[in-house]
């Protein structure tokens, strides 16, 4: 059976280059490929995860997934060390939508919020 490797989500956005610089400056995101002229998709990265962003056309509508059902995000996120990442978010000045906490089901997790209103949620299974 062939094996999965990496999952990319794409997120729709207002505008590719401001959206790649909030991932860059407030999630710490070093990797940023644009593409086109202007700017109209990138795929941003840092470790193993990697983000594509479309520029979403001029007057579509846009609905994060939280006005559609409460408490859904557009991508969650695992990782290592959640209260280093949650530290280091807050100094980079990242939008906390919601802060870090321990889940009934097991995880440690926070999340926040892009330009476009993208709920992102960065969470780390608690060893038992």
């Amino acid at each position: 059976m062939t094996k999965l490797l990496e999952a990319a989500p794409v997120l729709l956005v207002a505008d590719v280059v401001v959206s790649s610089s909030f991932f860059r400056d407030q999630l710490g995101f070093p990797q940023i490929d644009l593409y086109n002229h202007p700017a109209d998709f990138a795929i941003i990265g840092r470790d193993q995860v990697h983000i594509m962003l479309a520029q979403k056309p001029a007057g579509a509508a846009h609905l994060p997934h939280w006005r559609v059902a409460p408490k859904t995000n557009n991508i969650y996120i695992w990782v290592a060390d959640v209260d280093a990442l949650y530290a280091e978010a807050k100094q980079r000045g990242a939008p906390i939508d919601f802060t870090l906490y321990t889940t009934p089901w097991g995880t440690r997790e926070f999340g926040v919020q892009d330009p476009d209103g993208h709920d992102i949620a960065f969470g780390e299974v608690l060893k038992p």
